[in-house]
Order: C-alpha cells, then structure tokens, then sequence
C-alpha cells in the first residue's frame, strides 16, 4: 500500500481549520502548525509592540498589528507574523486582502516555531521582498536581522535598529531591557 500523496495547502484551506488554538500558516502549500505560544513569548510581544507602536505612530510611516493576522500575497500563502508594520493607507482599509506592503516583520522565536521562522518563513519573506524581518530569540537575548539579500542574519546581542524609508530617526530597542525579567 503507497503513502497518500501529501495535502498542498490554499490559503482558503488554512482558513477554514478550526479554531483549536494552533496557529495555522501556508507557505507555498506546506502548512505550517504551531501551539500557542508560552506566556514568556507573549510577555516579548507585548514589550515589542510598547517599543514600537510610538515610534510608528510618531513618524508615520505605518501601522504595527499582530498576530493574528491573515497576510496572503497568493492562494498557496497566508502567514500570521507575531508583529508587523503594514503601509499605513493598507491598514487604513482595515482588510487584510489589502495588507500587502509590510516595512517591518518580527517573529518571536519558541522551539516550535524555530525551523519556520528560520528558514520556511525567512525565505518568504525574503522573496516578497520585506525590508527588514527581525527574528527575535528570547532564549539566546539576541536578534537575528535580516533583508531580502542577506545570505545570512546580523545577529545583535545590544540593541536593534530600524529606520524605514521616510522616518527621520530611527527605532531603537535596547535588548537587554527587552529581555529583562518580570
């Protein structure tokens, strides 16, 4: 008896999973699955949003959202980033089908998610061309940084940076208070 020919993923088909709270992804038809995140990954996300989220707003250059989201750029792709900074006038329309331009992706990385954010969703979101894809790894206190023609990540254990096109200063985080205890 043969093996069953694998399953390739639409985005349709990811949306209509249920709800049973893993985090579904297509990337080019594999789906990716997820258990929700450790309270420790969240804690990261909230202190990233804090530290973003003024600095967007202020220089107005976009808008920072998170997952979950409903980011597709074709019918075999639909990713939901941990935060991202979207276009401003595609937030405005407040439709994910129009959310295309991102400026800014960061993932949090747990053991789960490690293999897709380093490489499956990496390349992705090299080939879409995101300018600049912060992999965040609250275990080592460090960042990998990457834009779309880097062979290999910028690894920062002090701060991150970032200043997208039209800002007039830049985002800093500082690591070290980011990876601070409670």
């Amino acid at each position: 008896m043969g093996m069953a020919a694998p399953v390739y993923y639409s985005a349709n088909m990811v949306r209509a999973l249920p709800d049973d709270g893993n985090r579904y992804e297509t990337v080019h038809g594999e789906l990716l699955v997820t258990p929700a995140p450790r309270a420790w990954h969240l804690e990261i996300v909230i202190r990233l949003v804090e530290a973003i989220r003024p600095y967007v707003r202020q220089q107005r250059i976009g808008h920072l959202l998170c997952s979950p989201a409903d980011i597709s750029w074709s019918d075999d792709t639909l990713v939901q980033p941990d935060l991202f900074v979207v276009d401003l006038e595609e937030a405005r329309t407040m439709e994910w089908a129009q959310m295309k331009t991102l400026l800014l992706v960061v993932e949090v990385v747990s053991p789960s998610t490690a293999r897709y954010d380093r490489f499956t969703k990496r390349r992705l979101y090299q080939e879409i061309r995101i300018p600049a894809y912060w992999i965040v790894d609250p275990d080592r206190c460090a960042a990998e940084i990457w834009t779309p023609e880097d062979e290999l990540p910028r690894v920062e254990r002090d701060r991150v940076t970032w200043q997208p096109t039209g800002a007039t200063e830049p985002c800093e985080i500082v690591l070290a208070e980011l990876f601070r205890p409670l």
